[in-house]
Order: C-alpha cells, then sequence, then structure tokens
C-alpha cells in the first residue's frame, strides 16, 4: 500500500453518511448560539497567545538592539559620536509631518550632543497613507552612496511639501551628486531591499506610526523636546 500523507485508517470498510452543507452550517451555527462562552474564551485564549508572541519577538529585538547596538545599525546612515556608547534610534517617514517636527529638535540636540550621542536613522514609509514616502526613502538611500545622506535627509524635511520627482532630482544637482547613479541607485533592488529591511525591523518591534524613538534601547515617548533628551542622555552618561 502505498501512503501519500499520514492519516488514520479504518480498521474496516465504513459506509460514509454525506452531510448536507446547509445541514452542517446549522449544527455549527447551533453551536456557536449555545455555547458562545467557549468561542468567545478559545479566541481570547488566540489573542494572548498572538500578543504573547509579538512581545518576545519585539523584547529579542529590544535586547538585540541594547547589547549588540552595531549589528542592529547595519549599514544605516549614522550622526554623532562613532564610540556608539549612547544610540538614539529613529524610525522616521519623509512624508510625514510630525516626522518632521521630530526631525527640527534632533537637528538641535544632535548640534548640542553629537560628541556623545549616536543617532541612527532607519526607514519606516508608511506607504499606505503617503504616496511619496518610499520614493522619498529610496532616494535618500541613493544620496548615502554617494556619501550625501545627511544633506539629502535635511533638504527632504526642510521642502516636506514639494517631495516627487522632480524635488529628488533637485536635490541631487545641488548637492553636487552624479545624478545618472543616483538615478540608478534610487531605483535600484538594493535601494528597496535596504528600505524593506528598516520597515521589517519596525514591524518587528511592532511599530505602527512614526517618528518612533529608541534609546539604548528603550523606547521614548513621544512628544520630544530638546531638554528632555538632554535628561535623559544625562541619566546615562557615567
Amino acid at each position: 500500500m502505498t501512503l501519500t500523507g499520514c492519516g488514520t485508517l479504518p480498521s474496516q470498510a465504513q459506509t460514509v453518511t454525506p452531510v448536507a452543507s446547509g445541514d452542517l452550517e446549522s449544527q455549527v451555527l447551533d453551536i456557536i448560539r449555545n455555547n458562545p462562552e467557549v468561542i468567545l474564551e478559545s479566541l481570547q485564549n488566540y489573542q494572548r497567545q498572538q500578543q504573547d508572541q509579538q512581545r518576545q519577538a519585539q523584547q529579542r529585538v529590544l535586547d538585540q538592539l541594547s547589547q549588540d547596538p552595531q549589528a542592529m545599525i547595519g549599514q544605516s546612515p549614522t550622526l554623532g559620536s562613532p564610540s556608539q556608547a549612547i544610540v538614539l534610534l529613529e524610525f522616521s517617514d519623509y512624508q510625514c509631518p510630525f516626522c518632521a517636527r521630530a526631525h527640527e529638535v534632533l537637528k538641535v540636540f544632535m548640534e548640542r550632543n553629537g560628541d556623545r550621542v549616536t543617532l541612527v536613522y532607519k526607514h519606516f514609509p508608511l506607504t499606505e497613507i503617503h504616496n511619496e514616502a518610499l520614493p522619498a526613502a529610496t532616494a535618500a538611500w541613493a544620496a548615502q552612496q554617494q556619501g550625501r545622506y545627511w544633506d539629502f535627509h535635511d533638504a527632504l524635511f526642510a521642502q516636506q511639501s514639494r517631495l516627487g520627482e522632480a524635488r529628488y532630482r533637485e536635490i541631487a544637482q545641488d548637492l553636487g551628486l552624479d545624478v545618472e547613479q543616483f538615478n540608478r541607485d534610487r531605483t535600484s533592488p538594493a535601494a528597496l531591499l535596504a528600505v524593506n529591511g528598516d520597515r521589517e525591523l519596525a514591524l518587528q518591534l511592532g511599530l505602527r506610526g512614526t517618528p518612533s524613538l529608541f534609546l539604548n534601547g528603550q523606547p521614548l515617548e513621544l512628544p520630544i523636546t530638546v531638554e528632555s533628551l538632554e535628561s535623559l542622555v544625562a541619566n546615562l552618561t557615567p
């Protein structure tokens, strides 16, 4: 006998009476109506299991971020201290107005604290609501390949309302980039892979919005100010 899958075989031939689909549906509905608490309990147990699994996955990522920041930083652009003793990780979207406000705060903060803090930028384009978030992210990644990421980054936020093809080319020209290379890079599979890698990390952390910030692996509450960030950093500095 050849078996094509695992299963339980009857010891003797049996006659199986098919159940009409309408009858089966009626029976299932009767079970649900007569035992609503069982259905609700099963659903709640399933939701708790899903939430526990998500929390465990998030904690593993946060532990790695705290214990091995370099592995988490990877090829992402960094600004400030090369020591990476204090790492401020930012997940952001170039078309998000709240991210533009956070950018203004972080710019001042890093000007004042860049000697001891490392800012790391991670792309988290909310493509469901921002149609230019992904093109802007890949354009910034392309600028990074020519060593001008942070200048391009600042220019995107400076004129957020103008995001689009014309603006990306304009910034590239203003920065003196090799525009042909820039265009090749921003439309390359490598650009999409890099941005999607950041996005996947954000989803592993359970992030649902931008901006999202972590200081040495600990999530920060919004809104942020230069003073609130400096207070947190002061507590981390020996």
